[in-house]
């Protein structure tokens, strides 16, 4: 990878930690689902660390490796009982908040851009409208639960689009990275996310956002009620 300046490691470092922290609060604080994220990011940082990623000619790609798990484990939440309770437990106000995060991500991306790490197209020069959604996020909770009743519609809405714009952004994401998958930026690919922490992002940061913006969804549909989640919400 080409050379970084020394601070963007630790900003994305602390990016990660703010999101997993934030997503530990909506999840009513509870201490299986920080054990899990504590050994999830060791192993992806130890993977990362060791150049693992760095093979880029196999398939499937050894990317496969950090996306694959949360999306195995979310839809085994979403086909569960006890998976769809816990998701409807979740703390909606603060699912919200959690797509501020996205607005330092898309920072530390041009960042990496200017750095020749990543495409272009990743960043919001281009391809990539996430930064409107980590702006959006603060005035959307404002909004949204300023009153008696939770506005239903309008987070459904702002989630939906929330949704579309990260599948986006991941599948120019993934098929800029040079794999034999890749079908976007040769001149310039993805390389950022091979390496450590920057591998946190696909492993973490996005499947958090994915997570929360699902669980929005079910919490907001229209013909289900938000009732209070519970103070003690149980592992899934």
């Amino acid at each position: 990878m080409p050379p970084l300046p020394a601070f963007l490691a630790p900003v994305f470092v602390l990016t990660t930690a703010l999101a997993v922290g934030i997503f530990y609060v909506a999840a009513h604080r509870a201490k299986w689902f920080l054990g899990l994220m504590g050994a999830w990011l060791l192993l992806q940082g130890s993977l990362a660390l060791s150049g693992f990623y760095t093979v880029t000619g196999g398939l499937p790609p050894r990317l496969a490796l950090a996306l694959g798990p949360p999306l195995l484990g979310l839809v085994s939440l979403r086909s569960r009982a006890r998976g769809r309770a816990w998701l409807d437990s979740l703390r909606l106000e603060t699912l919200t908040l959690l797509h501020t995060v996205r607005l330092p991500v898309e920072l530390v991306l041009w960042s990496l851009y200017q750095y020749h790490a990543v495409p272009r197209l990743m960043t919001f020069e281009a391809r990539n409208w996430d930064v409107l959604f980590g702006l959006s996020a603060p005035p959307l909770y404002w909004l949204a639960f300023r009153g008696p009743r939770v506005s239903r519609r309008l987070l459904l809405s702002w989630n939906v689009l929330g949704l579309a714009s990260l599948l986006n952004i991941v599948a120019n994401a993934v098929l800029s990275v040079p794999t034999p998958l890749q079908r976007f930026a040769f001149e310039q690919p993805n390389v950022a996310i091979l390496y450590f922490p920057f591998t946190w992002l696909p492993a973490v940061v996005v499947p958090l956002m994915l997570l929360a913006h699902l669980a929005a969804m079910m919490q907001t549909w229209p013909r289900r009620a938000l009732t209070p989640a519970p103070s003690t919400p149980t592992a899934p």
